[in-house]
């Protein structure tokens, strides 16, 4: 006999407005609970001090979190000019101060430096992994391990403003780009070290800034349903984002409701107009429903590869 899970079965992405100082897992486990959802996970982590678009993906749209970790991001950074930390960031140990002596032209051919495509070295005070243990555990023991420069691209970098020792940079790029590691490579080229004090995650693919919501909105609308003795899902699942958004970019293949049995249980079906090699969106019959991507087989077929569970609501 299954299990039956723990919390309801919700499906959907809560963008939610990370406040600073709380971890990323903190954020999720407070989502997760306000919702009572079954199943929840986040797509990228926020370090603390960063603040911003935190995608929550709950129930089967965990299923599709791995497009989102894939996603550009766009950030909104300002850091401080003249000191350099441990961390790159305000949450380190200054580890050297340096006069700020360069030119408008100077930080300008600095900036083109970090545009395009490049070669970065990750912090060690990253959550990448080296022989299983993340680096910044090693960071904090005061071990340095080896780590490899991987490839990045940054598709924007746009100068805001320099006031006084502050300077605010918006900067749009690939996954796994570090904005500490770019702002304290800034800060060496410019001669005077630089920290990150600010940091807001303003995009992730193409999820609109202005549909954020934050804890403190999401606990109030539960506390409102409480008091008016109302289920909390009425006023808190409108504000979920429709799970697919996740592949929103992906080509959509239309399948007749004829051919839906055989595709939800796992088998490849004949469509048209199938792309070679490229994932995509499947949705079902005329209502367009979403049930998963798919990929074309070595028989010309498409074949599911993650597939969404329709609950009784749903089906």
């Amino acid at each position: 006999m299954a299990r039956k899970p723990r919390g309801r079965l919700v499906d959907g992405i809560v963008l939610l407005d990370k406040d600073t100082g709380m971890s990323s897992n903190f954020a999720l486990q407070r989502v997760k609970r306000i919702y009572n959802a079954a199943k929840a996970g986040h797509t990228g982590a926020l370090d603390p001090l960063a603040t911003g678009m935190l995608p929550i993906c709950l129930g089967e749209a965990t299923k599709f979190s791995q497009h989102l970790l894939d996603a550009d991001k766009r950030y909104l950074v300002t850091a401080k000019l003249g000191v350099r930390t441990d961390t790159s960031d305000s949450d380190g140990e200054v580890v050297q101060t340096r006069p700020i002596n360069f030119t408008e032209q100077q930080l300008e051919e600095a900036l083109e430096h970090f545009r395009g495509e490049t070669m970065q070295v990750p912090s060690m005070y990253s959550a990448l992994k080296y022989q299983g243990q993340p680096l910044y555990k090693y960071a904090r023991e005061g071990k340095e391990v080896p780590r490899e420069a991987r490839p990045i691209k940054v598709f924007e970098l746009n100068f805001i403003k320099l006031e006084g020792d502050e300077l605010t940079l918006d900067i749009h790029c690939s996954k796994g780009t570090y904005i500490r590691t770019i702002t304290d490579d800034l800060g060496e080229m410019l001669g005077c070290g630089a920290h990150v004090i600010m940091l807001r995650r303003t995009g992730v693919a193409g999820y609109p800034y202005d549909k954020m919501v934050t804890l403190e909105q999401l606990e109030a609308l539960l506390t409102q349903a409480q008091a008016e003795e109302r289920p909390p899902k009425e006023l808190l699942d409108p504000l979920l984002l429709p799970m697919d958004t996740a592949v929103s970019g992906l080509k959509e293949i239309n399948v007749s409701d004829e051919l839906a049995h055989y595709l939800m249980n796992g088998n490849p079906v004949q469509v048209a107009n199938l792309p070679v090699d490229e994932l995509v969106r499947i949705t079902l019959g005329e209502a367009k429903q979403f049930v998963g991507i798919g990929q074309m087989n070595d028989d010309g077929l498409l074949a599911p590869k993650r597939l969404v569970v329709l609950h009784d609501e749903q089906a």
